[in-house]
């Protein structure tokens, strides 16, 4: 799995970039906030990504920080969010606005979003108020350890084994809490395949 991309920022969209990293071009769904974070044609980039794959579709989605990419990962495991929802949300709003809004039960700065209505937006600072205390502070730097409370390396095996269990269908917080029993059992250098075996024991035990 991809969770993080290194390379030069080929060529930009409304809501997309390229990253060619080694003469590959990657291309990266973003929100407003990320494209604008990347800078211009030729830039060396850093791209925090999570790989969403259907039976119909396959896509890599990409963040300026490993702290957006988390708040993606809570905002689509909402019930009617996709990742065009979840991108529209964090391209009107800050990842700091995002964290106050669902703290304080704000559902109207989260309507600002284009294809957000009210009952919706009700929905998502009702679901995510209490998870949002444990992201606040966290923007930039963050990798997952903003869900587990642990320090994940973005782009680790740590990071892709949580990425792993989300795409079996956990939530972002279950799925970081197993992996987070997983590395204290087998310790931080353990192989993906391992930590993805325990951490799923965890997840459905």
């Amino acid at each position: 799995m991809i969770a993080k991309l290194t390379g030069m920022l080929d060529e930009t969209g409304p809501d997309w970039a390229i990253i060619d990293v080694n003469g590959v071009g990657y291309l990266v769904q973003c929100s407003a906030k990320t494209l604008t974070h990347l800078g211009v044609r030729g830039d060396k980039v850093v791209v925090h990504t999570e790989m969403q794959v259907s039976e119909t579709d396959q896509r890599l989605i990409g963040f300026a920080s490993a702290g957006e990419r988390a708040w993606f990962r809570l905002l689509t495991a909402v019930q009617g969010v996709g990742s065009k929802v979840a991108l529209a949300i964090l391209s009107a709003l800050s990842v700091e606005e995002l964290q106050r809004a669902c703290a304080g039960g704000d559902a109207a700065m989260v309507a600002r979003a284009n294809g957000v209505g009210p009952k919706l937006a009700s929905r998502i600072v009702n679901e995510l108020k209490d998870k949002a205390g444990g992201l606040a502070g966290m923007t930039g730097g963050l990798g997952v350890a903003a869900e587990a409370d642990v320090a994940l390396p973005a782009g680790s095996a740590n990071a892709d084994a949580i990425s792993a269990l989300q795409n079996l269908g956990f939530k972002p917080a279950v799925a970081a809490s197993a992996v987070a029993f997983a590395i204290k059992d087998l310790g931080e250098d353990a192989r993906l395949n391992d930590l993805v075996r325990v951490a799923l024991k965890r997840a459905t035990g």
